[in-house]
């Protein structure tokens, strides 16, 4: 057994069975201070793993006798715990698949130390009738907007196909400091982000105030942050960017998915969806 718990806020655990008689809980409650309560929630958030024979998953379930040497993980932190972001939005049931509106502050995947706060989980827990949800593609934690969940391993890697061959198009609004004017549209930004190539399409620019500009920007790719570094290398970040901007402005990033078009890989059919309007166009 390896047990941190100086810090009962915070606990990483490993233990493996001796024998085969407990659950899951009873062996949590018996190796740890927490109540039992909060061993249920922790492992309904995804915080506790079981490795067995066969692999190692996250267990949800308080009531799973665990067998001999099988190792329990257990990763607790409170404040983890207890966050809670915003909920997302619901915008087309398609069965096979959903588009979700993704607010800021929502992860797309989860960590050893729970996965409550992404969209596929939040998916999981308030589609109906409820079905497993599959991660096809990411927006960052800071970002916002429509995002596609799969709900079989088939339809996920369907998706994985369309990405990988760029068969979707991804369209975005930013917010960005300074006044963007001397651009010819579309102006294309084609730098490679960690020597792979990354496209970025400005479709659209609408001045506003306060030394700031609107604009539409389209992805032919889909690296790490590319519209953050692909904006802070033109010498306009995006407002509320704390990695790659200038950290002048409070707000949060300014950065949403705003549409995505693609031939539905379940019925054939293209598939749009806008928050311009919170539509779903048949």
């Amino acid at each position: 057994m390896s047990q941190n718990n100086s810090d009962t806020s915070h606990i990483e655990l490993h233990f493996t069975a001796t024998t085969s008689q407990q659950t899951a809980l009873e062996l949590l409650s018996d190796l740890t201070p927490i109540s039992k309560q909060k061993i249920k929630i922790t492992m309904t958030n995804g915080a506790v793993w079981l490795e067995s024979a066969i692999g190692i998953h996250r267990l949800r379930r308080a009531k799973k006798i665990i067998r001999k040497n099988d190792v329990l993980h257990l990763y607790y932190d409170k404040n983890i715990q207890a966050s809670l972001p915003d909920p997302a939005i619901l915008i087309s049931d398609e069965g096979e698949y959903s588009i979700w509106d993704k607010p800021y502050g929502m992860y797309s995947q989860g960590t050893k130390w729970g996965d409550h706060c992404t969209i596929y989980r939040w998916a999981e827990k308030h589609l109906i009738p409820q079905r497993p949800a599959f991660l096809v593609h990411r927006l960052d934690r800071a970002a916002s907007g429509l995002i596609i969940i799969a709900h079989s391993k088939k339809t996920a890697a369907a998706f994985a196909k369309l990405f990988q061959i760029h068969r979707i198009t991804k369209r975005y609004q930013a917010t960005v400091e300074g006044v963007l004017d001397d651009k010819e549209l579309p102006f294309t930004i084609n730098s490679e982000i960690e020597g792979k190539p990354a496209i970025s399409k400005i479709t659209e620019i609408k001045h506003s105030k306060d030394n700031q500009t609107h604009i539409s920007i389209e992805i032919a790719s889909g690296r790490k942050h590319q519209i953050r570094k692909h904006l802070s290398e033109l010498g306009f970040p995006i407002v509320g960017d704390r990695l790659y901007g200038s950290a002048i402005s409070e707000e949060n990033l300014q950065l949403k998915s705003c549409y995505l078009k693609f031939n539905c890989p379940t019925m054939n059919v293209v598939r749009e969806y806008s928050l311009q309007n919170n539509s779903s166009i048949q």
